[in-house]
């Protein structure tokens, strides 16, 4: 009887036992992965290589760890501004690495490629993907993930520090959407809701327009839960009722951003919200054609508004009315193409459709909207009878093209002079970019240059203080004295700031003449008693004139307003050697 019972025990343990190698499987997979990953990566830094390694730009220069209050203040205060969850990434930068520019590139690029692994995670998981063979399901997962990694119209949400609010924000979108897709059942629990709500609710706190998140999870149950139903939506309860509850928060949280920004909302006095909306109209397939066809980027566009229904408008919004509804119509025959069209409007609906701002086109707004493009492409792709090896070979040329445009790109983003260059002769007749070529000339020592730039600006709108000031110091520069006082006295009678005064009695000071430039810094001072460089001229002045006690004074002074001031810390250094020789 024992041995009849080990006899039957043989073929249990036998059918229990993992086959040979099998249990390496999975580790071997795990490796493979992990490679691919690498691969992708490593690639992601060839791509973005010549921006990672440029300066800050534009905008970076007025971000808040550039500011002396703000950047020595504790971390409460920063994560009290708009945006927190930005905000504190900026502080982890400044906190670990200062003003090198590299960290902050190198963080945005971590960023983007993590965004990239949960599109990736995401469209795996979308029925229409899915139900191919393992092959062909990871080759389009991988393709919308690397369109979406590689495409050249994502530089200016990576190679610009200050966009890192697109690439943050939508790698919290794409991670509660990864996490949504991916749940255990159609009806989703409740740890799994909390885990979504909580990538949510980081996304809308780096970018309030993340915040449409909420109408691509329904449109997502609606197409494939099961399908073409709401069945899903009612399922997935514990998910949507809180998003309900929140919404009106969220909603005040929103209004609060446009009411106090300068840039977006409906206060903005360039246009109306129906002229943005019309606008719109055409830029929507800007978006589209450069999607499809990447060239003619520019940091700047020069996109005229329509201030009435002109014809383009509205043949741009029959456009989009028509797409929109052949994508309803055909959705179950179709189904992928149709939910990455919509998907797609759905993005761009924030930041293009009724509320204004100020600059109408952005190529930056499309960072949402361009995996549910790739989806479009996609689906006549399922279709093509070909092998997987052929599939794979197309899929990977036209994302290498896409790596190679971007790439060239990056490099107009790593230089200044080259990005406002690039921007000034795409839009000749916008004051902005000549406006900050010159400035970019300027700070690198080429001011000549720099005039007939500013002069240019000066002509294609209005002369306004910072023009003014700026173009001042660049004649200063080019030796130029009375040209540059000329100008900040216009930009004085403009705004009478310490900052003009100082600026003139700086200008005074280095060209002999005391007198004037003490009564210029007087003035300042008195406008401003806060203005460092109002002391810090005064030192120059003060010490060029053989007084290097006053002057180490004036420096100290400078100091006790910003500890970081690096020009009077060298000022000081210097007046304190002049009067320790004195002695």
């Amino acid at each position: 009887m024992a041995a009849k019972a080990r006899k039957a025990e043989r073929p249990r343990q036998a059918a229990g036992r993992a086959p040979s190698g099998a249990g390496d499987r999975p580790k071997r997979r795990l490796w493979v992965w992990g490679l691919a990953a690498l691969g992708a990566l490593w690639l992601t830094l060839e791509v973005y290589g010549p921006a990672l390694r440029g300066p800050f730009l534009f905008d970076d220069l007025y971000l808040p760890f550039t500011r002396p209050g703000l950047a020595e203040a504790p971390l409460r205060y920063w994560l009290g501004q708009i945006r927190p969850v930005l905000m504190l990434s900026y502080w982890v930068n400044f906190r670990l690495w200062g003003l090198n520019p590299y960290p902050y590139h190198l963080l945005n690029i971590l960023f983007h490629f993590t965004a990239a692994v949960f599109v990736f995670l995401a469209a795996e998981k979308l029925p229409a993907i899915s139900g191919e063979q393992a092959g062909r399901r990871r080759l389009f997962a991988g393709f919308a993930a690397g369109l979406f990694l590689w495409h050249p119209l994502q530089t200016e949400s990576v190679a610009y520090v200050a966009s890192r609010s697109e690439a943050l924000s939508g790698m919290f979108f794409y991670a509660a959407l990864a996490l949504f897709l991916r749940r255990r059942s159609a009806a989703i629990s409740w740890p799994e809701a909390a885990w979504v709500l909580l990538a949510y609710g980081a996304a809308v706190l780096t970018k309030e327009h993340t915040a449409v998140l909420a109408g691509l999870l329904l449109l997502t149950d609606y197409f494939w839960n099961p399908g073409f139903s709401l069945r899903g939506v009612r399922q997935n309860w514990r998910l949507y009722a809180p998003l309900a509850l929140g919404a009106a928060a969220a909603g005040r949280f929103v209004w609060n951003v446009l009411r106090s920004s300068d840039s977006a909302g409906f206060g903005i006095r360039e246009f109306t919200w129906q002229q943005y909306f019309l606008t719109q109209c055409r830029a929507l397939w800007l978006y589209m054609r450069m999607f499809l066809a990447p060239y003619g980027q520019n940091l700047d566009h020069d996109f005229a508004i329509s201030r009435r229904p002109d014809a383009w408008a509205l043949l741009g919004l029959a456009g989009l009315a028509l797409a929109a509804g052949a994508a309803i119509h055909w959705r179950k025959r179709y189904p992928l193409a149709a939910y990455g069209w919509l998907a797609a409007l759905l993005a761009l609906a924030p930041t293009s459709s009724v509320v204004p701002l100020l600059d109408p086109v952005a190529e930056r707004r499309m960072y949402l909207a361009l995996p549910w493009l790739a989806l479009v492409l996609i689906e006549p792709l399922r279709r093509w009878r070909t092998g997987t090896p052929r599939l794979a070979a197309a899929l990977c040329l036209v994302l290498l093209l896409a790596g190679g445009l971007s790439w060239r790109r990056n490099h107009v983003w790593s230089d200044p002079i080259e990005l406002w260059r690039d921007a000034a002769a795409k839009s000749p007749r916008k004051q902005r970019p000549h406006f900050q070529l010159a400035y970019a000339y300027y700070q690198e020592g080429r001011c000549r240059e720099a005039l007939p730039h500013y002069a240019r600006a000066a002509e294609l709108g209005p002369a306004d203080y910072r023009l003014l000031a700026d173009w001042a110091l660049a004649c200063d520069c080019a030796g130029r004295p009375e040209e540059a006082l000329e100008k900040l006295r216009a930009a004085a009678a403009l705004e009478n700031t310490a900052h003009a005064h100082a600026l003139m009695g700086m200008i005074h000071g280095k060209h002999g003449r005391p007198e004037e430039a003490l009564r210029e810094l007087a003035i300042a001072e008195k406008l401003d008693p806060r203005f460092e460089m109002t002391y810090v001229y005064r030192g120059n002045v003060l010490l060029a004139a053989g007084e290097a006690r006053a002057a180490a004074g004036q420096y100290r002074r400078a100091l006790q307003i910003n500890p970081r001031n690096e020009a009077a810390r060298r000022g000081l250094a210097q007046a304190e050697s002049g009067a320790g020789g004195a002695r």
